[in-house]
Order: structure tokens, then sequence, then C-alpha cells
């Protein structure tokens, strides 16, 4: 079954509630008109009612029957600002939380926080820092995590591979990488990729020995003790992850035999260029990024996403809120 094929069929019933901030941005509106007109998952988009009205009625969009909240004019929005100030735990004064909660992502992460929406998903417009920053501060990560990271679905035919950390954590730690992978891997989980964890370098199973190298071989150590129960190798080489006939060469007794499905990179740089050559050369198509390991979620969206990719990107964030 294809992959957004077995997310709707998870959703029927359920009726998740998705933010979307960014609720004049077009392609916002043209991805919470087809999620409405589908009944899987009900949008909520922020901004002025009039000025989201308008917007939709100029591009030609039906957003009939959408919730559309303006946070300036919501009955609750006392009690956002004191469970804000609660939650920043001396860290916002009362003014600071109005002020903070009119911008459209925090408010939005906060009718997460507090159960009158599912999951948000933000990016079209704003930068990865303005979506992660609120969810970081409000949603917070999970016990034992120390901190979020991004991950993509990469999808090419009937082939589904999972590459972290493509979006957040510059230069990941060795414990950070481990906690990287077993996030990862629970993300493939929930996406019916049953998770075969490779962690990348340029060395294979201690060809080169260097400081990189060997922080990748830590991490190795860390997440296998971290989750014993993952089929999880490394350090590999991309091609000895992936090539069964070079694995056999290079890492034959291993449990990774080129049969890897969820890449682990060993910094940000080499997960973003990764995925965009995958995608860009390979002709995968890249769902993303996932936000791995915050209590609830929310997930971002490139600036140059299509109105087809937050359709998808809503659909990922409501099937994670199952």
């Amino acid at each position: 079954m294809d992959l957004f094929d077995s997310i709707k069929t998870s959703l029927l019933g359920n009726e998740k509630k998705i933010v979307l901030p960014e609720g004049t941005d077009a392609r916002v509106l043209t991805a919470a008109s087809k999620l409405k007109l589908e009944g899987l998952v009900n949008p909520i988009l922020l901004g002025d009612e009039t000025e989201v009205g308008q917007a939709a009625k100029n591009a030609g969009i039906d957003i009939t029957g959408i919730i559309i909240i303006n946070p300036a004019e919501v009955s609750y929005f006392d009690e956002f600002v004191e469970a804000f100030v609660k939650r920043r735990n001396g860290k916002a004064s009362v003014e600071n939380a109005r002020e903070q909660l009119l911008d459209h992502n925090t408010f939005g992460t906060m009718l997460v926080y507090m159960n009158k929406a599912d999951g948000l998903v933000s990016g079209a417009v704003h930068s990865t820092a303005d979506t992660v920053r609120p969810a970081l501060q409000i949603i917070k990560t999970k016990p034992g995590i120390s901190r979020t990271s991004g991950a993509f679905i990469m999808m090419k035919e009937t082939e589904r591979l999972v590459f972290a950390d493509c979006a957040i954590t510059v230069a990941p730690t060795a414990q950070e990488l481990a906690e990287i992978a077993v996030e990862s891997a629970k993300t493939a989980e929930s996406f019916g990729i049953d998770p075969r964890v490779a962690m990348l370098s340029f060395s294979t199973k201690g060809s080169a020995v260097t400081e990189e190298t060997q922080k990748v071989a830590e991490a190795v150590t860390i997440a296998k003790k971290l989750a014993p129960e993952l089929t999880l190798d490394g350090e590999f080489q991309f091609d000895a992850a992936y090539v069964p006939a070079i694995a056999l060469k290079k890492a034959p007794d291993s449990v990774i035999q080129g049969d890897a499905n969820v890449f682990v990179f060993p910094s940000l740089e080499a997960g973003n260029i990764g995925y965009k050559i995958a995608e860009r050369l390979g002709g995968y198509e890249a769902i993303g990024p996932i936000l791995q390991g915050l209590n609830a979620p929310v997930n971002d969206l490139s600036r140059g996403c299509s109105a087809d990719d937050v359709y998808k990107l809503s659909l990922i964030t409501a099937a994670q809120s199952l």
C-alpha cells in the first residue's frame, strides 16, 4: 500500500485537528481546502477571518467550514497567557506572554499544548527557527531526549527510507547521534518501515580512524545500549550500508548487509546535502522534515514548498498524533 494511502486509512474516524498558522498563504489554503474536503483531518487556520477569507477568494479556493482563529480575539487568551507564563517558568512575564502569543506560531503551538489541537505544520512563510523555537519552549522534548532532530522520509516507487538529522542539529555529539538514531527508528516504525539503522561516516568499521569516525563509533555503542532491540550498526560509508555486495566486502560480520533503510548522518551538513542530492539527482521524493523527539507533533516546511507538500506533511503530522 502507498504510504499516504496507509496514513489515510489510519486516520479514518479520528478527526485530528492540525494547526496551520500561515492562514493567508495560497499554498496553505489549498492544502487546508483539500484536507477539509477529504474529511480525514480538520485544519485550523490562524489569522484575521476577513484577511484569510479574502486571500482564499483571491486565489479561488473554497475554505467553507474550515475553522479560522484570530489569536487576538479568542475568549481563552488570558488562559493561554497564564499557562504560557507557567510553562516558561520565570522566563516570560505576563506582558511578554501577551506579546508572544500574538505570534501565530507561538499561539498555534499553545493550541497543541493546551489540547485544543493535535499538531502543527508551519514553515511555508516562516523560517525553521520560527517554527522550532516555540515547540522547544512550550511542547519540549520527551524525557531522555536532549534535543529535537529532523528526519525526511525519502520515497521512490515502492522504496521508503528515513534520513536524519537533515534539519536541526548542526554538529551532534555521540550521545545526540545515538538519540537521533533511536528516534529515527521510531519514525520509521510509525510509517510502516521495519527499521534497519546505519550510522554513517566516511569510514566503514574502522577503515579510517579520526575524531569524526570515532564519534560515530561511540554513538553506535550508546544507541545499542539505549535500544538493544534495534537492528543497528556502524560506522558505515553509505555504499556499505546500502549495497549488499559492498557490505559483504567491507563489513561481512555486520547485522546490516547493504539493507539499511534508516540512515543517520554524522552532521547536519552531511544530512542536508545528502537528502537534497537524493531528491534532485536520485529522483526521490523528500517528505519532511519531520521533527523528532517532541512531546507532540510539530513539523516544519521549506519556504519553497508546494501546496502538495503542505497537504502531505499535514497528513503525516496527524498520523504522528495517533
